[in-house]
Formats: C-alpha cells, structure tokens, sequence
C-alpha cells in the first residue's frame, strides 16, 4: 500500500518542484488539496492528519501552525521553513553529516529541512569541526551567490518582468542581507556547534538558479596544519560512502573550467560537489548545488525516503 504524501505549500516554488518529482512515482500517493481551500486551516487539518509524511513548504508562522493541527501521533513532519531549524528536538535533515544525523532522521517524526546556504556551508564547515581541523572559535567567514529562484516568487516576478528599467537595474550580482544578519546564520552556528555566528555574504545574480558557497581559511590558524591537498583527502575520506556528495578532483585542470567556477553544474540534480583550492598558506572551500534540488526540494524527498524506510536515491 502507497504512503500517504501531503504538500502543504505546494505552490510555491519548493511545493512545486517536490509535487511535480513525486508526480512520477508509483510508491506513493500525493495527497492534493483543492486550490479553493489551500488557505482553510480546517482543511489543511483534515489533509495533514490524514497522511503518513506532510512537507511543509511555507513560511515560518504557516509552519507553526501547520505542526499545531496534527492530532494523528503517525503523522511525520518535513519542514522546509527556517521555523525548526535550530530546535534541537527535531532531527536535522542532512543525513551526510554523520551516523546519528541519518539515524535521528530515520528514527524522529519530525524533520527540519535545512536551508540552501546552510547546506553549502555545513557540507564543508562541519567535517573540520568534527575533525578538530578548525575550532569551534575560529573567526569564520564566508561568502555565497546563488540564482534568484532563492528569492521566492517575489523576486522571480522582478527577475523575470518585463521592465526594462528593472532589468537595468537586476543585470549585475547584488550583495544583500547587508546588516549581517541573514537568516541562514543561527543555523550553521548551531548545527556546526561553532561559538560565533560566520560573517556570511550573500549575493543574488540575474540567473535561475544554482549557487556556490564559500569558507576561506588561514593555514596557520587551524588546530592542524593541513595543506589544501591533505583537507582535500580528509573530506573524500569524509563523504566517501555518500551518493549525493562529492568531492572533486583536486587536479584544477580536471575540476575547473579554464579557471573559473560556474554556479550551475549541479543544476537539476541532488548533488553537491565540494571543492578544495588554495595555497600553503590560504586555503578556500566551496560547495557547489541546486538552490532548489540538494538546497530544497531534493533535500527534502531524500529525507523523506529516509523515513519511509527506502534508499535514498529514489526518484532521483
């Protein structure tokens, strides 16, 4: 018998992306709501209980909400706001991190979908946390760009109007969140256990989608001296047994495109590719992904195998 799948948010730009993957399985069913009454709570009750896994793709107050309707004890929860992120009973969605990370995942009813920058910079400042390469005191910073679907559909609509003034003035990346205080931030503090929130950068361009996102260090800063190459082989080591991460080839003429790193290479997919660059002295991380596959969309379905006890590659 098919598991019971509802998408409360399905018309946003992550409800449409899972509902349209889940479209094509034959495992499970996905539960539709009448657009009409995508806004009744009372229906949005009656649809969460009735499932065996309900994904949440709305806003942090929405989110709330949804999680208070539930009065069915079998129905497990994905969340992907920034509502639970940081809540420490409910299990964290990136199963690479460790043994426990998937174990929790497997074992919790309740699962927090990491967010799109928060996955590029856990995937490479985790690892030298748990490894003591780096300290939980180490002044981090890092900078990440990414597509404008990041944005949500009010950003999309003025990506893609038709304003010509408009699109003047979007042709060129765009710092922002420029007080510090991106809302990615309490998360990877808290889920590398570092002491300090990273001073993260973000910037939006004039494409789609796709992001890279950065962590720069100083040799001589870190707990062990490691050169570029041996954090290289820690991480292959690291991710070794993991399908959607990768760890790519520390040859530069093999890794990058005459120099440069596009943000689109893991588009469409639920992979990302950590790179590892640099010098004996400055040494650069960065992780490539799909804003909307391993960064959203994809990180939840993954999440939700997990809970229904199958591989995770399915539907990829």
């Amino acid at each position: 018998m098919s598991k019971k799948i509802f998408i409360d948010g399905q018309e946003g730009t992550t409800g449409l992306q899972i509902n349209e993957r889940l479209s094509k399985r034959a495992d499970v069913e996905v539960i539709s709501i009448d657009p009409a009454k995508r806004k009744e709570p009372s229906e949005r009750k009656k649809l969460i209980n009735q499932s065996d896994i309900t994904i949440l793709c709305l806003p942090d107050v929405a989110s709330r909400e949804a999680v208070s309707f539930i009065d069915n004890d079998n129905v497990k929860v994905i969340d992907a706001s920034t509502a639970y992120r940081t809540d420490l009973d409910w299990a964290y969605g990136f199963p690479e991190l460790s043994a426990r990370h998937r174990d929790d995942i497997r074992n919790s009813k309740r699962v927090s979908n990491p967010g799109c920058y928060a996955t590029g910079f856990i995937a490479g400042v985790y690892p030298l946390i748990a490894g003591d390469i780096i300290s939980p005191k180490y002044p981090i910073t890092s900078f990440g760009i990414s597509g404008y679907s990041g944005g949500g559909k009010k950003l999309i609509e003025q990506y893609e109007s038709d304003d010509v003034s408009l699109k003047e003035k979007l042709s060129s990346p765009r710092f922002y969140a420029l007080g510090l205080n991106h809302k990615h931030l309490p998360e990877m503090k808290i889920r590398c256990s570092l002491d300090f929130e990273p001073l993260f950068t973000p910037i939006v361009a004039s494409y789609y989608k796709g992001m890279n996102v950065a962590v720069p260090l100083l040799r001589r800063e870190l707990n062990k001296k490691m050169k570029p190459e041996e954090i290289h082989q820690y991480f292959s080591e690291y991710y070794k047994n993991e399908y959607f991460i990768e760890i790519a080839p520390f040859d530069m003429s093999k890794s990058l495109d005459n120099g440069f790193l596009n943000e689109t290479g893991c588009n469409d997919t639920n992979k990302l590719e950590i790179y590892v660059l640099g010098n004996d002295e400055q040494i650069l991380i960065i992780s490539r992904l799909d804003n909307l596959g391993k960064g959203a969309s994809g990180a939840a379905l993954q999440n939700m195998n997990i809970l229904l006890g199958l591989d995770e590659k399915t539907g990829f």
